[in-house]
């Protein structure tokens, strides 16, 4: 196996795991906030299902194209998920969501591109 096979079957790793988080968050948002952030209010388990669905669309597209540039479009997408729950930190009946799932789209936007295996050319 060379290397860029290697980044590839760690960047699906990384993808599938994204995109069972998606799956649960998406499926059982009711469970998944109780045990990550139970202040979050039930009445917008709404949210975690429409940020369950996109993660499952950004992980599977990866899973099946595990090439840089698509790697890089999935963690601008998730620099901006992070970015967006820098404000929400400051609602208290928000902030643990906020925290785990910007810290979350945080780190994949950073290692993402850095395992992805390089640019085709």
């Amino acid at each position: 196996m060379d290397d860029d096979d290697a980044r590839r079957d760690l960047t699906r790793g990384l993808a599938g795991a994204g995109l069972l988080a998606g799956l649960a968050l998406l499926t059982r948002p009711g469970a998944v906030t109780a045990a990550v952030a139970p202040r979050y209010p039930r009445e917008r388990l709404w949210i975690a299902r429409v940020l369950g669905a996109r993660l499952v669309a950004q992980h599977a597209l990866v899973l099946v194209a595990p090439e840089a540039a698509v790697v890089r479009v999935a963690a601008g997408v998730d620099g901006l998920h992070a970015a967006s729950m820098l404000p929400v930190l400051a609602l208290p009946r928000y902030r643990r969501a906020a925290l785990v799932t910007g810290a979350l789209a945080g780190a994949y936007a950073v290692l993402g591109p850095v395992m992805a295996p390089p640019q085709r050319g």
